[in-house]
């Protein structure tokens, strides 16, 4: 949902800068590498000491890297699926790094393990959100839905809340409830997004099938009335 608003914007405020770096030499497959570092070292240095604020300041200075690589790349004309692939993997390693701190802060000092639970959730199916969409696609299928907690939008819940929750150091008495409620927000709103995922690869693969059968015709494999005995089995592996 983010996405499609949140990237527009940043894009043009970060043209300037993405333009900057490419006069200086640097690559955006640094941007990237650096950026993914950055990070994670906020995330698990900050984050299981409790010291949220900190954490997250560190790691919004990098997280922004995700817009400023591929702005880079399309600005030198080397958009390549290497750039892709590499960002995409990154990607996952950065989300790992911030739910795997609240773990490790909720495992330790934090000293509640339903919310280390919540956290582990969080992580998992973050990746298993995103592997959905990506092997939807690997298999022909458009995987066409907007899902309700997309990365972007466990980025922003998740680390508005732990910012704020932060400040319970500087006093501000309560403030830190706001994480455990982000965190179940994220775990519900993540298993919706599966959901959601999940019923429309079903929808599209079915369409795509049926599809296939009528341009066939009736006597094809796998068109109404046929033999599908010799069918390839579900799972998309050989016998």
């Amino acid at each position: 949902m983010l996405n499609k608003y949140a990237r527009a914007f940043f894009t043009r405020v970060l043209t300037p800068f993405a333009a900057f770096l490419l006069r200086r030499g640097v690559s955006p497959d640094a941007v990237t590498l650096i950026g993914t570092a950055g990070v994670m070292a906020g995330a698990l240095v900050f984050f299981p000491r409790g010291e949220f604020f900190w954490g997250t300041i560190v790691i919004t200075l990098f997280v922004f890297s995700d817009l400023v690589d591929g702005n880079m790349a399309r600005q030198a004309g080397v958009s390549s699926r290497w750039g892709a692939f590499l960002d995409s993997t990154l990607d996952r390693v950065a989300d790992g790094a911030i739910f795997g701190g609240f773990a490790l802060w909720y495992a330790g000092n934090g000293d509640n393990d339903v919310l280390c639970a919540v956290s582990i959730f969080c992580l998992a199916s973050g990746q298993v959100v995103s592997y959905t969409k990506a092997r939807g696609e690997s298999i022909g299928l458009p995987v066409a839905v907007n899902g309700l907690i997309e990365r972007a939008e466990r980025l922003v819940i998740s680390l508005v809340a732990a910012g704020l929750a932060g400040l319970h150091a500087f006093g501000v008495p309560g403030i830190d409830v706001l994480l455990p409620i982000a965190l179940w927000i994220v775990a519900v709103g993540s298993l919706v997004t599966l959901g959601q995922r999940v019923v429309t690869v079903r929808r599209e693969s079915a369409e795509a099938e049926a599809e296939a059968a009528a341009a066939a015709g009736p006597g094809a494999p796998g068109a109404p009335g046929t033999d599908t005995a010799g069918a390839r089995p579900q799972g998309g592996e050989t016998p």
